[in-house]
């Protein structure tokens, strides 16, 4: 039986999407769900484990995910930290712009947090005052204030693997009702694309995709997970794996891809399941789900 999931998460860049979208908003399972990130698995460089698609990073599906919303927003990126001030300055005076993405070992409101630790993450900044900083960021601290230097550093983003320095996006307009089922549907072409790994280029090499990327990540994780592999997975990667397959599938339940829907729970139940297991030591028993999860990636492909 497939339970919906409410609660905290790595969900930034869906909410903030939400904040942005305001009364309008559709939920952050349907916001996620058209950024397509749930369908597939890579392991980059055969190291590091994402539970998203190969090759996706979240800039290249922003664009579709709008699309698919009813909205468009104005990008700009890029030039000199003086010149993003300016802009973000005058932005603000319309309204909270969206920022990212940026550094989050930069953002030292957050507990820990004190230099780079090559993860990325988005916010809504709401205000600057002289040389801080106001925003909302949606790892769970509304009303956060920040250094503008420490401001800068994170947004920056000259230790992520993807984006470009200095992005906002402003100028979010609603340009037609879509209702979640709709927007759902509208998605499933991009979901399907991704899964399909078609088209994938300039990953680095030993680069794998879902039901490879899954037999060789078990092939790390039970031959003695190494600790920064493990710290990865159980602070990120597994908490979002396990909560997008969730969402997708309730959201496929939702139009009545139901076969699609049942393997997407099973995929949260696996990957949801890895957390304790890599948290206690029990890395056999993390490699045996992994090693069930691999072959649900061609079987989803093969419904959707």
């Amino acid at each position: 039986m497939h339970i919906s999931y409410t609660g905290s998460g790595p969900y930034c860049y869906a909410n903030a999407f939400a904040m942005m979208f305001g009364s309008a908003a559709p939920s952050t399972a349907v916001i996620e769900f058209a950024t397509s990130s749930p369908f597939g698995m890579q392991l980059t460089g055969g190291k590091l484990p994402f539970f998203d698609p190969y090759g996706w990073d979240p800039e290249l599906s922003f664009e579709d995910t709008l699309a698919a919303l009813g909205w468009t927003s104005e990008v700009v990126k890029g030039g000199t930290a003086e010149e993003a001030l300016l802009r973000l300055k005058a932005a603000l005076v319309d309204g909270p712009v969206w920022v990212g993405p940026v550094e989050m070992g930069h953002l030292r409101h957050q507990p820990g947090m004190s230099g780079p630790i090559e993860a990325d993450h988005y916010v809504v900044v709401l205000e600057m005052d002289g040389d801080q900083v106001l925003m909302h960021d949606p790892q769970g601290y509304p009303y956060a204030t920040l250094p503008l230097a420490d401001f800068m550093a994170a947004w920056s983003a000259r230790t992520l693997s993807y984006g470009t320095p200095y992005t906002t996006r402003t100028g979010f307009v609603r340009q037609r009702e879509v209702s979640e089922r709709d927007a759902i549907s509208a998605s499933i072409p991009a979901a399907r694309r991704w899964l399909s790994m078609a088209g994938v280029s300039g990953m680095p090499e030993g680069s794998l995709g879902n039901g490879a990327a899954a037999e060789a990540l078990a092939g790390l994780v039970g031959g003695g997970c190494d600790e920064s592999l493990r710290a990865h997975l159980i602070h990120f990667a597994v908490r979002v794996g396990a909560r997008r397959a969730n969402d997708a599938a309730a959201c496929l339940a939702r139009i009545g891809h139901e076969e699609a829907a049942r393997i997407m729970a099973s995929q949260a139940r696996l990957i949801g399941s890895l957390q304790h297991s890599l948290v206690v030591g029990d890395d056999e028993r993390a490699a045996a789900a992994l090693r069930t999860l691999g072959p649900t990636y061609g079987e989803l492909l093969a419904v959707l």
